[in-house]
């Protein structure tokens, strides 16, 4: 069984400011942003409804809560933004000496790809 530091127990948050719970304490209707993330939700604009707060390596460490009733759902991409990411991702794989489309990202330390880079290589 793990320790509870009453400490990080503020449920009506006199001491923090907002309510706070130890680690695996809060009430349910709270989520943190990954926790929204995984049921296909996001925060939506809405302040922090609460934290989690623990000892970790380096100090104290925070996990803010969000109201799940408050939540509003994932915005899903249009197809012309799809269709800009897929352009985009295109154009980071064209080498623009040589217009060929490689199957990696063309490295910007070089501006071109390998092949344009170090041609001697290549024919060896």
């Amino acid at each position: 069984m793990s320790r509870v530091r009453a400490a990080f127990h503020d449920p009506d948050g006199a001491r923090y400011g907002i309510p706070t719970y130890w680690w695996r304490g809060a009430p349910p209707g709270y989520a943190t942003r990954r926790q929204l993330t995984a049921a296909g939700l996001r925060p939506g604009g809405q302040p922090i409804a609460a934290q989690i707060l623990w000892a970790g390596v380096g100090g104290t460490r925070a996990a803010y809560l969000y109201r799940v009733d408050l939540a509003r759902p994932k915005r899903t991409a249009t197809p012309a933004q799809l269709r800009a990411v897929r352009a985009a991702l295109l154009a980071r794989r064209t080498c623009p000496t040589c217009r060929h489309v490689r199957p990696y990202y063309i490295p910007r330390s070089l501006g071109e790809c390998l092949a344009c880079a170090y041609p001697l290589e290549d024919a060896a």
